[in-house]
């Protein structure tokens, strides 16, 4: 029986670490400077925890943005916790890493894609939705595009 790495899964799992360990910092020092973060998951994601209006409104797929107002930022080993504002309305929510389909920060221009086995093989690139939820008082201008840089490209 042959053994192979499964280097993908290690990339993805140490991708997510890094999510964490920015998110642990942000947790415990606030959010420095300009940073900023987009993140996208999967709403259908058995362990992801959000009001029921946002799943519905988001089925699928939501973008949250954590900028200037967000709250009670929890990090644990397998997902962090957060209130952010929706019009007014402080929503908590519950994202699995695993739930996490892209984290940018536009401010620096870094970001993370996670693809599926899937997706690589058909070269599959998921389509944006245009409508994004993030808190009220983020402005207009933090919607800019960053690079999200996709490992495989380095792959040889």
């Amino acid at each position: 029986m042959s053994r192979e790495i499964d280097y993908g899964n290690l990339m993805h799992s140490a991708m997510r670490g890094l999510i964490r360990t920015v998110l642990q910092d942000v947790s415990d020092n606030g959010l420095p400077g300009n940073h900023h973060f987009f993140i996208t998951f999967d709403t259908d994601h058995p362990d992801v925890e959000i009001a029921d209006w946002l799943s519905d409104r988001y089925p699928g797929e939501m973008t949250v943005v954590m900028q200037h107002w967000f709250d009670n930022l929890t990090v644990e080993e397998d997902g962090f916790a957060v209130t952010l504002n929706f019009g007014d309305s402080p929503e908590p929510l519950y994202i699995p890493y695993d739930a996490i389909r892209t984290f940018v920060d536009p401010s620096v221009e870094f970001g993370l894609r996670f693809e599926s086995a899937e997706e690589e093989a058909e070269g599959y690139a998921p389509e944006t939705d245009d409508e994004e939820a993030e808190s009220e008082e983020a402005p207009a201008e933090a919607k800019k595009d960053a690079d999200v840089v996709s490992l495989d490209s380095f792959r040889k």
